[in-house]
């Protein structure tokens, strides 16, 4: 069951993370903002500035030409009307004062003193003859008033831009951390409820980045192999317990019957007690030879290998033991190499021979085959045994299966459980193919070296 409080801690948590993932894009976004803006204000205000400071040069001597040319009208500044170069200052926004040669104010704006913008100084030539000289300042009306407000219209174009653009990143950062933060919620959710307890937590199929979508998909995998391994765990003990019960109930119950009497401790009474022992006894020793090759997938000392020499030493090893069951054993050896460790690659090799020999009969045959397939190195044992029932097939490699016909025959049923663990622990499969009366015949695939 999933633990309540873990899922209402999770989703504070997640939107925490959202919060904060949105407040980090509208940082980033406002900080390129604030510059742009501000770049862009900066270089439009000194490009309105410097147009209007074009405007004003390009005014004074506007006036200055004016002036030039009521000199030339009088030739003199004594009987020269000026008015119309004053109403022309005052209609472009500027105040300005005309000077004769000797310096003597000979015409001004009334408001020149007054003007407190830039002043610019510019010589009256008449015909090249230099005659005075016009001072001509900003005021605050004309085109310094068009220049402070186009300044200002822009001004307010940017900061409306800007605070646009800083709305649409706020929404596209709440947008963009939702929809990351929601599959991350859902894989925090699923992490605390395993924790819990909740074998079943899954994340599920989910609409995010590739890199999410992988992450949940793995979770769920691990989940998997998890629930898996703990079934496997627990099927492991029942079976152990199973295959314990009965040998322990015969031996509790046969040292009973000595000690009350009911029974005499007859060679006979005594050697069924000993046949218990040793099954006991051969019991342990499996599960120890299970425990080791668990190990040995943890740590193999790989090395080139020939699967060929490797099967002839496994051949010679049990050519007794097929003789005396009137079995034979065949080979069909050619160079294999594969890159294993030796020992537990002898281990497997005579697993499948002694496995192939319990279940031929008497006259029967077992052949052991080398060779490499493509990038394979391949090793079959064919054996002309009664062969495996199909419901039976896609089980023999499970820990303590006995199928149908190993009902009779002696064994704890993890031959082929240490043999396709090391197997599997070297990089390659073991398989196995059969039809009932036909035989058997397993194939181990490693890697060539």
């Amino acid at each position: 069951m999933t633990d309540p409080a873990a899922g209402q801690a999770s989703t504070p948590r997640g939107g925490t993370l959202g919060l904060r993932l949105a407040l980090a894009f509208l940082g980033v976004a406002l900080a390129a903002i604030a510059l742009l803006a501000g770049l862009t204000a900066a270089f439009a205000a000194a490009d309105v500035s410097n147009l209007a400071s074009q405007q004003r040069a390009q005014l004074a001597r506007a006036i200055a030409i004016s002036a030039g040319a009521v000199w030339d009208e009088n030739k003199t500044w004594s009987s020269a009307d000026l008015s119309p170069v004053l109403d022309l200052a005052a209609r472009t926004g500027t105040a300005v004062q005309i000077h004769d040669l000797s310096g003597r104010v000979v015409a001004s704006s009334s408001g020149f003193t007054a003007a407190g913008g830039s002043q610019l100084s510019l010589p009256v030539n008449v015909r090249d003859q230099h005659v005075g000289t016009a001072l001509v300042r900003s005021t605050g009306s004309g085109l310094n008033a068009a220049d402070s407000s186009l300044k200002t219209a822009l001004l307010r174009a940017i900061a409306g831009a800007a605070g646009l653009a800083a709305l649409l990143a706020l929404l596209t950062g709440l947008a963009v951390a939702r929809r990351i933060t929601r599959p991350v919620t859902r894989l925090i959710a699923a992490t605390r409820s395993m924790a819990a307890g909740d074998r079943t937590a899954r994340v599920g199929e989910i609409h995010a980045a590739g890199e999410l979508r992988e992450l949940a998909a793995s979770f769920d995998q691990m989940a998997g192999t998890l629930d898996r391994q703990e079934q496997i765990r627990r099927n492991l003990v029942a079976d152990v317990a199973h295959e314990l019960r009965t040998p322990i109930a015969i031996l509790q119950a046969g040292h009973e019957a000595l000690l009350d009497g009911v029974a005499e401790p007859t060679p006979a009474e005594l050697g069924s007690l000993r046949d218990e022992v040793l099954r006991l006894a051969r019991m342990v020793g499996d599960l120890q030879t299970l425990a080791a090759a668990d190990a040995a997938a943890l740590n193999l000392n790989r090395a080139p290998t020939d699967l060929a020499e490797l099967a002839a030493t496994a051949a010679d090893s049990l050519a007794r033991r097929f003789e005396a069951a009137g079995i034979t054993l065949g080979r069909e050896l050619s160079a294999s190499p594969a890159l294993a460790d030796p020992h537990w690659l002898h281990q497997v090799i005579t697993n499948l021979l002694t496995n192939a020999l319990k279940f031929t009969p008497a006259g029967g045959r077992v052949t052991i085959s080398t060779g490499t397939t493509g990038t394979e190195a391949v090793l079959r044992v064919t054996d002309t045994g009664a062969g495996i029932p199909a419901d039976d097939l896609p089980r023999i490699f499970d820990r303590f299966f006995r199928g149908q016909q190993a009902a009779q025959i002696s064994g704890s049923g993890i031959g082929l459980t240490v043999a396709a663990e090391l197997v599997q622990a070297h990089g390659g499969r073991l398989t196995a193919a059969s039809e009932l009366g036909q035989g058997t015949q397993m194939t181990l695939s490693l890697p060539t070296a």
